[in-house]
């Protein structure tokens, strides 16, 4: 099975010594208790990139991993205080963030989904309630990967297998407590007694959210990974089946679309009113939902 986003501390992928990550960023945490808050900003930036993907990982989201960082990182700035230096900066920037991407899913509103998933739950949802049919899962951007040059290719190529869609489709079936367990244990690396002081709850119900997480994610996890399977296939194969894909958005060729959606593919397209499942769809039907559009090329 693919393992997705163990990524070591900063000083491991940066080839930097230990010893002078930790003296660095004490000196950063003494002027940011002072009051610096170019200093509290440098010690964050380390980190933000990792961090707004365990984000995006606990919330599927660009949007909401955006909104989670940036509270996270607010209530760090304020607690800092009560950073006592006994574990790393980035273990407790962790478990700040971990909390405020629980607190986001206790508290989003309501808001409509493509038909046929229907609406998110409400304020004061259910966190040990899977979410699998309920959330909607938007890509990770692509320039917000590697963007830090010091990382090596493999790291880059780790960060990008730790974002794909099927692994987040795969976390969709856990509890947002079971991810955030999940997520601090093999990616952080903390322990159970430490994520259970963190998030406020025990050790069983960590261990116990920990066990039901391993077990549900390897099933759930294609045997290779996107990358693997891009690789495979291809560049030219992989730019001519999007090309395919926008020829036939813009000339609203229903047939197209519909023989390119795998058996398990659902297919819809807001603001129109209905949704579509796999290759079971007619192209009549679909092509009533169909509007001609076009596409246009972007960075990611």
């Amino acid at each position: 099975m693919t393992t997705y986003g163990v990524l070591g501390p900063a000083e491991l992928r940066y080839g930097t010594a230990v010893e002078d990550v930790r003296a660095d960023e004490e000196r950063l945490v003494g002027l940011a208790r002072d009051g610096d808050g170019r200093a509290f900003g440098e010690l964050a930036s380390t980190y933000r990139g990792e961090l707004r993907a365990h984000c995006y990982r606990m919330t599927g989201s660009v949007a909401d991993a955006e909104d989670a960082l940036q509270d996270g990182l607010l209530r760090a700035w304020r607690g800092l205080a009560g950073f006592q230096g006994r574990g790393s900066v980035r273990r407790w920037l962790y478990a700040i963030v971990t909390n405020a991407a629980l607190d986001l899913a206790r508290q989003r509103s309501r808001r409509a989904l493509p038909v046929p998933f229907g609406p998110i739950p409400g304020p004061g949802a259910d966190l040990a309630a899977p979410q699998a049919d309920r959330l909607p899962l938007g890509p990770y951007p692509g320039a917000w990967l590697g963007a830090d040059g010091r990382l090596s290719p493999e790291v880059r190529y780790e960060q990008r297998e730790s974002v794909e869609l099927a692994f987040l489709v795969a976390l969709r079936h856990l509890s947002a407590l079971q991810r955030a367990v999940l997520l601090l244990r093999e990616v952080v690396g903390l322990s159970t007694a430490e994520i259970a002081a963190q998030l406020g709850a025990t050790t069983a119900s960590v261990n116990s959210a920990l066990q039901r997480a391993r077990a549900v994610v390897p099933s759930r996890v294609p045997a290779a990974s996107q990358q693997s399977a891009q690789r495979a296939v291809g560049d030219h194969a992989i730019r001519t089946r999007i090309q395919r894909y926008a020829d036939a958005l813009e000339y609203g060729d229903a047939g197209t679309l519909i023989s390119m959606l795998t058996a398990d593919a659902t297919w819809s397209m807001p603001p129109v009113p209905c949704g579509h499942s796999g290759t079971r769809v007619s192209s009549a039907r679909a092509g009533r939902a169909v509007r001609r559009q076009r596409p246009v090329p972007v960075d990611d």
